[in-house]
């Protein structure tokens, strides 16, 4: 793993000055990841791509996009499916060398990192929209607007950007020994000051603040909603606890881990047994945070008894009537269910938990 970073690198670092500690051998871990990563990898591209590419197409073809809400969850549906879309060239990297040129390595890095952190900041942003709407009910009518929306998710993406140029700069492909990589390499005489502020700025970016946001919230949402007397309450309240429990448990190992790796020497962990222990850890944490993508529409979307419904009009409308082409037997069956669909009564109301 390449400290500091969240490219599924697994070379020592590249210290580009000389100045980093003599790097221990990692065969073993290099062949775990070649047998392992694969994979995993691909499992979390194809459950994730479905799901997100789903969330895309309910989202344009059937809810318009007429919310503050369906910006946001528009945009972190695009931000996981760049985010993942890089995978499979970090799977095929895992089972041997780099071999796709500098171009392609620096592409794929600004994708992955421009959909790590846009992807947090997009919770963050549904987050502060759920807070707006159960909260600050009168308030939110004025700012939570479509053009709104679609400011600050511009606003965002400048942000994720910025965020990532510093890793987008310093990646390049390189030939280290007899195999190609695809890793950082900081200035001469620079190597430590970027590893911690790479490890700072990733723990603050993607951990700190969206627990902060996410308590300081949800504290708010919690006492508005059990003031509220509805049938659904605890369903909400169950949610809220649910998003909050889910983004720590998914995240908080990995950040965890790059932090005992990047400052190795602050906490003692510098023999070569210990190195390989936290390259060890650092795949499986890493692993685990990525496989966040494919929580998201679960989350987000799918747990809405509306959006469902407009994932089942969709399914019935674009996808049933392809089959039904081919299989005109389907046809009377699906056209009583979009029926039953349609007359269904709109009236029925949800608490306002933003989705």
């Amino acid at each position: 793993m390449d400290n500091g970073t969240a490219i599924p690198e697994y070379e020592e670092d590249n210290y580009g000055d000389g100045s980093g500690p003599e790097p221990c051998q990692n065969t073993e871990v290099r062949q775990m990841a070649a047998q392992l990563l694969p994979l995993l990898y691909s499992l979390v591209f194809i459950s994730g791509f479905v799901g997100n590419m789903l969330v895309v197409l309910t989202l344009i073809n059937c809810k318009k996009l007429k919310s503050m809400t369906d910006i946001y969850l528009l945009n972190l549906a695009i931000s996981d499916l760049l985010f993942l879309l890089t995978l499979p060239f970090w799977a095929h990297y895992a089972t041997s060398q780099w071999n796709l040129g500098n171009t392609t390595c620096k592409f794929l890095t600004a994708l992955y990192f421009m959909g790590f952190f846009s992807g947090m900041f997009f919770i963050v942003l549904l987050t502060v929209d759920r807070y707006l709407a159960i909260v600050h009910a009168v308030f939110a009518l004025k700012v939570r607007t479509v053009t709104s929306g679609v400011v600050t998710s511009g606003i965002t993406w400048v942000v994720a950007v910025l965020a990532s140029l510093p890793q987008i700069i310093f990646t390049r492909s390189q030939k280290e020994g007899p195999r190609y990589t695809c890793s950082s390499y900081f200035p001469l005489g620079q190597y430590h000051f970027w590893k911690y502020f790479q490890t700072v700025k990733i723990t603050i970016l993607t951990l700190v603040l969206p627990l902060l946001v996410m308590i300081v919230c949800y504290s708010g949402i919690l006492k508005t909603l059990l003031r509220c007397r509805s049938e659904k309450k605890h369903k909400a309240v169950r949610l809220i606890f649910a998003i909050m429990i889910i983004y720590f448990l998914f995240w908080a190992p990995y950040i965890i881990v790059l932090n005992l790796t990047t400052f190795q020497s602050f906490f003692g962990l510098e023999t070569c047994s210990t190195v390989s222990r936290l390259d060890r850890a650092m795949q499986v944490t890493e692993t685990l945070g990525m496989t966040h993508c494919c929580i998201n529409p679960i989350i987000y979307a799918f747990v809405g008894e509306k959006f469902r419904r407009y994932i089942s009009v969709f399914f019935r409308k674009h996808v049933a009537k392809r089959l039904c082409r081919h299989f005109p037997v389907l046809q009377r069956d699906v056209s009583e269910r979009m029926g039953s669909v349609y007359t269904r009564s709109t009236g029925e109301q949800e608490i306002s938990t933003g989705l």
